[in-house]
């Protein structure tokens, strides 16, 4: 070609260089918003001819590099014409990519034109030359087939130049009113950048200057793009499921149909960066044989064409993996999304007694996660072949047919040798998995049970339980981390087999071997390392992902039981329920016979009042949920139901909230609605009381709140609803009496006057006011008809339980001289007294900031690190491991420089002394790898045990205060998410950078850690720690759901509940979606930074006299920088997420520092085995408060509680009776006085000695899951005689024989299969068997029938008879036969005597409890 075309090609591209850095600091100088809001408008205005020219533009420069490669790979070289029109064209892709947005700059449209024009001229001459044999002028070079190919296009880029484009044009009538268009919808900051800022994610930048100058709060996120959002994910998703015509759905089909599109962009991205990966390789043996040419006088611009050629492979594999990489993880936030939306749409549609919330909890938190994180992996199944194809290619050209196909076996060889390897992990994985369920889910149960396992002195036992199963974990992941060591080694090693045979191969044959062709080889075996490693990994991957999606695909795929939830209306006007024979059973239960069979039919009329009563077990809540369609229905036609239903659950549920929102329950508010609602259920004087009133914040599952409470806002929750139909499930049970009374009287009687009413009660004085009453015993109706009838059948159930009730009521006799009109003034004066009281213990345990995690603040710190680091052996084994390191450095550095050098000189190095040597230092290096990953593996095992052990045994010893203030799911996160972390991942990544410094101790990581570092860690750091507390709200929100779906479905709320949890997976989203952009922001800068180094290394090899320079060397050097920014990239990566990923271990230090309870056992004061010998229990002058800046809530009791007797503690809600109890057991210190056992001072002992030698049976009564057991005797110190003894005194031993089981019954999550009665039985059953000389009652005997709390209460007369009974009770028979009874108002003692004694004197506040209980109790209507 003729120099002065050359120079007209070398000139445009130096044209482009400077108009672009011209352009940048342009930009910079007067940047404005309001431009890429108006090119965001062109660009949408003109986009499809924008497209195709830059199309055009990619394809001839693509055209362009293709024909040099071309030249080199057959004759070695390329002629300087058609390498610099590749390169001119590279320049005008790149410069229209980033003038997309905007007017093509005019050096491009000069470009455009100049090529056209000289291709026209080529063509033309070249066929007049071929035609006509007319001679070419010199000036023209000879026409190649990529100028007549590019002719067309070169030519349609022309018509960029005409003056008035229609493309670059817009009618400025029309642009106002597009920009006021943008202005109005929020887009978020990656959909509105064009492809250069996508490019480099200068989209980014102003999250990043926000995060630099100030601390990034959530609030600060941009939103994410809409195709991202759960909304758009999850209905791509559902829309692919309903297309699959076949009866079983497959889930990897929907996913796959929903993701196709940005999965075939990102395969393009996956696929470019891996041809340009081997482009290096493939030209390293010309650079060499360039350097080794002694002729000087060949052309340095050869040199230089090798090094841009290479410079632009590494820019276009850098920009092209960041796509790549970043693609991966918006899909994986898509598939994660719409994934969780439909597990939480189904677990919401699942009915009562269906999947576990633990099981629930694992698929969002494992599976999802796992299958979020496959799409990393996706494209590895179909690059692997190609990857092993490029370099078997490379190979061939360089070394010939025979040592190829030796390392193609060798390369099998390996990958097969590891394939057994990866099984094993994946099995072992599966184990892990497994222990870790059950690790998660007994730790989750432990924590909702806290309270009760602190006051039986449990915890140390259930700790045991607890590290047995995290042993359990530890033993497989100790095998699995052993296994990845292995699987480390033949990583490093297999370069190192493959390289020994194949040039063993080449030595045998005679194949002559150069420098050039040893280290091209030996840098594609470097690459070949990467899929012969990602192999087993990959298989692995593909096995978990595997059993992910069945375990979800099973899921979702259960059988909808749809509800219907609007029927016609009923054939008989004035019908709210209609129900058919019938019989119901639970799915779970192994019963033989169904849980409830209806054997007539019965009409429920609108308006009416049905109550429902029946002993503990008798099936009245199976009933009610029957009418609910909660339960499978054996046979018999649906219950009808016409109207909307509102239900009040026996056991209170209640969302994590205010009090306002928990009782609007998505509804709009109507004040004066609301305040009559407020005031029925007896709700208003907690709400003056407490500090921010109805906007005060319930903590997780209410546990800030006393049982009544719970249960007066479920019923205000029921109430507001407006609904037609009520079911009420024993409501009053966890009220007192007077408080009971009212909540009928307003609630049923007035408010529900004129709605269809069924209620479940056991209080049977409140029968009598009803329509209709139903008698259940053993699942069946036995009785049914108007009160009066009924109690008129002296043969009858009612009557048998109504005697029992007599028998109660009889138990309390009233004061002689009070008549019944006096009585029922003194319970009005009662009623008004009450406003005064509020159970202080509890209002203000939760705030506002505990539903809002904390988090560290700033980098973070230093001892994190070092705690980190020095857990295991003291940090001693961290030099061996980085001495292992250097070595085996430094030996595979020696290696490499000894088969290139050694290659040359064949007179000093026999072919048998190179391959012997090179084996030898390749071998060793190899070692020192294995024992680099085995100490790694013993440091890992060790480090993260040690963490477990500091966090769970410092939570375990936290006072119940910390439980009461941190949702579970705080706790569980950390033991789970984090935790996983720490196991496998963080001394991996600690490790990884560690060494990959040691391979980089340049400059360049200075220079790099300089220029952005400290720019991007403010906001990455900050980002990474919003993505857990983003998500913890995911988990929590899913298991609040799950424990209320039955009360959600029968509110109609579905859609209210689905759209909050979308809101929070786009919250989890959003954070996670700027979180993968930030660390793609930094490596594209940093990996530029280092192409840059290395063309600049190439340029000074280049430019360097050929005699100063060993080849050899000077090969090993750029073979080195080959790999530069894929090593780069890899400290970049590990500097920013061992940052990230330290976090976990942040907070799992967070919990190690839980200030703990008194001790458990303090050797110097001991009390004897015997203690207390005689219970008798002195209080003196004792203060509690829940906090130094809390009012007291006992204020100076002083009492004496003799030994062997029964004192009955009663008061209103909020008296102090619960803080007397909790001061008994030392869950609260009390701030002034002291409490005396048998004369030791209780504060001074042990809280494992104290709480050991008293028993309690709690309010709400907890079952754990198990066997009946080991729900009795957890500690395993009693014969099954014992227990039976035990269960026949608490009366269930009929119920137990039911199951064939007997005591290996098993008993659900929670005790789901077991009614609320039974359990409280099982409490009981628990304490006679401890037989400890104090026992303390606390409401006890709430949730049981009369007749059943009658036998209770004699029970616990004789089985106590010699011991200290303290009874906290609302049912006034429980304590009127006592031997003492303590009247506790406002924190003081208001009276203290014989329950005769204060009955006589009819002033007294008891003998005012006792009448308002017998007014309550006496059939007569008092309630109109």
């Amino acid at each position: 070609m003729d120099v002065n075309l050359k120079l007209v090609n070398v000139a445009f591209c130096l044209l482009f260089l400077v108009w672009f850095l011209w352009d940048i600091l342009k930009k910079r100088n007067d940047y404005d918003d309001n431009d890429i809001d108006n090119h965001l408008l062109q660009r949408e205005e003109s986009s499809l001819f924008t497209k195709v020219t830059v199309l055009l533009n990619f394809i001839i420069s693509i055209s362009y590099l293709g024909l040099c490669l071309h030249e080199f790979w057959n004759v070695g070289t390329a002629p300087i014409e058609v390498v610099f029109s590749a390169l001119s064209w590279c320049f005008a892709f790149m410069v229209a990519v980033y003038s997309v947005t905007k007017r093509w700059p005019l050096v491009l449209v000069l470009y455009w034109s100049f090529s056209s024009t000289c291709n026209l001229l080529l063509a033309i001459f070249y066929l007049l030359h071929r035609f006509d044999s007319i001679k070419v002028p010199n000036f023209l070079p000879k026409a190649n087939i990529v100028d007549f190919a590019s002719l067309p296009l070169s030519l349609l880029l022309c018509l960029n130049v005409l003056p008035n484009n229609p493309d670059k044009k817009m009618s400025g009538s029309r642009q106002p009113l597009l920009a006021n268009q943008l202005q109005n919808s929020s887009s978020d900051p990656f959909s509105s950048a064009g492809i250069w800022r996508h490019l480099t994610f200068r989209w980014l930048n102003p999250l990043f200057e926000k995060g630099y100058h100030e601390k990034l709060v959530s609030e600060d996120v941009p939103p994410i793009p809409r195709s991202e959002t759960a909304d758009e994910a999850s209905s791509l998703l559902e829309e692919s499921l309903r297309k699959q015509k076949t009866q079983v759905i497959s889930l990897p089909k929907a996913i796959l149909d929903s993701i196709w599109r940005p999965l075939a962009i990102n395969a393009v991205f996956a696929g470019v960066n891996t041809s340009a990966s081997y482009i290096g390789p493939l030209l390293i043996t010309s650079f060499v044989n360039f350097l080794s040419t002694k002729d000087d006088s060949l052309n340095w611009y050869h040199g230089m064409i090798l090094s841009l050629i290479f410079f632009t492979a590494k820019t276009v594999e850098s920009l092209s993996q960041r796509q790549w990489y970043f693609g991966a993880h918006r899909i994986g936030i898509r598939v994660r999304a719409a994934l969780m939306v439909l597990i939480y749409k189904k677990s919401l549609s699942i009915k009562y007694g269906g999947t576990s919330s633990g099981k629930i909890i694992n698929y969002v938190n494992v599976d999802v996660e796992r299958i979020g994180d496959f799409c990393w992996y996706f494209h590895g199944i179909w690059l692997l072949p190609v990857q092993v194809m490029f370099a078997l290619a490379i190979l061939y050209k360089n070394l010939g047919f025979a040592p190829s196909v030796a390392a193609f076996f060798t390369t099998i060889f390996v990958m097969i040798s590891n394939t057994p390897l990866a099984n094993m992990q994946e099995r072992l994985h599966t184990k892990i998995m497994e222990a870790k369920d059950s690790r998660i889910k007994a730790t989750s149960e432990t924590l909702k049970s806290m309270r009760v396992l602190k006051l039986h002195s449990w915890e140390s036992t259930f700790l045991k339980k607890l590290l047995k199963l995290r042993e359990t974990e530890r033993s497989c992941l100790k095998r699995y981390l052993y296994t990845s060591s292995a699987v480390a080694f033949l990583f490093w090693a297999s370069p190192t087999l493959v390289s020994v045979v194949t040039f063993g191969v080449c030595v045998i044959l005679g194949t002559p071997l150069t420098s050039g062709t040893v280290l091209s080889a030996l840098a594609t075996f470097r690459i070949l390392q990467e899929p012969i490693y990602n192999l087993p990994e990959l298989i692995s991957m593909i096995a978990q992902t595997k059993v992910s999606i069945d375990r979800v695909q099973n899921f979702i795929a259960e059988e909808d039981q749809k509800r219907l939830i609007h029927y016609h209306t009923p054939s008989t006007p004035g019908l709210a329920i209609e129900i058919e024979p019938g019989e119901y059973a639970w799915q779970n239960r192994d019963a033989k016979r169904p849980t409830i069979k209806i054997t007539e039919k019965l009409k429920v009329k609108k308006g009416s009042k049905v109550a429902i009563c029946g002993s503990v077990g008798s099936g009245k809540t199976s009933f009610l949920c029957s009418i609910l369609g909660e339960i499978p229905r054996i046979c018999g036609p649906r219950i009808k139901t016409y109207g909307s239903k509102a239900f009040v659950p026996q056991s209170a549920w209640i969302q994590t909230g205010t009090i306002r929102d928990n009782v609007l329950f998505g509804k709009e508010m109507n004040r004066a609605l609301y305040e009559n609602v407020v005031e029925a259920c007896a709700l208003n004087h907690d709400i003056e009381m407490w500090a921010d009133g109805d906007l005060c914040v319930v903590g997780e599952r209410g546990l800030n709140l006393s049982g009544g409470q719970k249960q007066r806002i479920q019923m205000a929750r029921a109430l507001y609803s407006g609904s037609d139909i009520y079911l009420l499930d024993d409501p009053f049970s966890a009220v007192d009496a007077h408080t009971g009374a009212h909540m009928f009287k307003k609630c049923l009687m007035q408010l529900l006057h004129d709605k269809t009413v069924i209620y479940v009660t056991h209080q049977l004085e409140f029968l009598d006011t009803s329509d209709f009453v139903l008698v259940m015993k053993d699942g069946r109706i036995v009785e049914s008809g108007r009160y009066r009838d009924l109690i008129s059948n002296s043969d009858g159930e009612l009557i048998r339980q109504m005697a029992a009730h007599s028998k109660s009521l009889n138990q309390v006799k009233p004061p002689k001289s009070i008549s019944l009109a006096k009585r029922y003034r003194h319970a009005k004066q009662i009623e008004v007294t009450e406003v005064k009281f509020i159970d202080l213990s509890r209002s203000s345990r939760v705030s506002e900031r505990s539903l809002h995690e904390e988090t560290e603040t700033g980098r973070v710190k230093w001892r994190v690190y070092a705690t980190f680091v020095t857990s295991a052996y003291r940090g001693a084994l961290v030099p061996i491991i980085l001495l292992c390191q250097v070595f085996f450095q430094g030996l595979q550095m020696a290696s490499n420089y000894w088969i290139a050098w050694g290659s040359e000189k064949d007179s000093i190095v026999t072919k048998k002394q190179l391959i012997e040597i090179f084996a030898l230092l390749s071998g060793g290096s190899s070692l020192f790898i294995l024992g680099r990953a085995i100490l790694l593996s013993t440091i890992a095992i060790e480090t993260a045990q040690r963490l477990f052990l500091g966090m769970i045994t410092s939570v375990f010893r936290a006072p119940l205060s910390f439980f009461d203030s941190t949702p579970s799911s705080r706790i569980l996160n950390r033991s789970s998410t984090d935790q996983s972390i720490v196991d496998t991942d963080i001394p991996y990544r600690l490790a990884g950078l560690a060494f990959a410094l040691i391979q980089l101790l340049s400059i360049v990581v200075l220079m790099s850690q300089v220029a952005w570092q400290a720019y991007y860690i403010t906001t990455a750091r900050e980002l990474a720690r919003m993505v857990p507390v983003q998500q913890a709200p995911i988990l929590h929100h899913f298991s609040e759901s799950i424990s209320g779906s039955t009360i959600i479905r029968s509110f109609n709320q579905e859609d209210r509940f689905w759209k909050k949890n979308v809101e929070l997976i786009d919250d989890y989203s959003r954070v996670a979606f700027y979180n993968s952009g930030t660390m793609e922001w930094l490596c594209v800068r940093i990996n530029f930074l280092f192409n840059l180094v290395f063309f600049l290394l190439l340029v000074i090899l280049v430019n360097l006299p050929k005699s100063a320079i060993d080849p050899s060397l000077a090969g090993l050097a750029a073979t080195y920088g080959l790999n530069l920014n894929v090593l780069q990239a890899w400290v970049i990566w590990n500097l920013c997420n061992v940052e990230n990923k330290m976090i976990s271990v942040e907070r799992i230090l967070q919990f190690t520092g839980i200030p703990s309870e008194a001790p458990l056992v303090i050797d110097d004061c001991r009390p004897d085995n015997e203690w207390p010998h005689d219970g008798r229990i002195e209080v003196e002058n004792l203060h509690v408060q829940y906090k130094p800046v809390l009012p007291k809530v006992l204020k100076g009791i002083t009492c004496i509680f003799p030994g062997k007797k029964k004192i009955g503690v009663v008061g209103r809600t909020g008296s102090g009776k619960s803080t007397l109890i909790q001061a008994l057991f030392r869950v609260v210190e009390p701030s002034k006085g002291r409490i005396l056992i048998d004369g030791v001072d209780i504060s001074k002992i042990g809280l494992q000695d104290l709480r050991s030698r008293l028993s309690i049976i709690p309010q709400d009564p907890t079952l754990f899951q198990g066997t009946l057991r080991t729900n009795l005797d957890p500690l395993q110190e009693h014969s099954d005689q014992e227990i039976w003894e035990v269960l026949h005194k608490c009366h269930l031993a009929e119920n137990v024989k039911q199951d064939e089981r007997l005591l290996d019954a098993p008993v659900a999550e929670d005790g789901e299969n077991w009614s609320v009665g039974q359990r409280q039985l099982v409490c009981l059953a628990r304490v006679l068997l401890q037989r400890r000389r104090i026992l303390v009652l606390d409401e006890a005997t709430a949730s049981v029938d009369t007749a059943t709390d009658n036998l209770i209460q004699k029970t616990i007369r004789e089985e106590t008879s010699g011991c200290t009974v303290i009874t906290v009770a609302h049912r006034i028979p429980t304590v009127v036969d006592n031997d003492l009874v303590l009247v506790l108002g406002e924190g003081k003692v208001v009276e203290y005597d014989s329950p005769t004694q204060l009955l006589g004197d009819s002033s007294s506040a008891f003998s005012g409890l006792v009448m308002e209980f017998l007014r309550r109790s006496s059939t007569k209507d008092n309630y109109e």
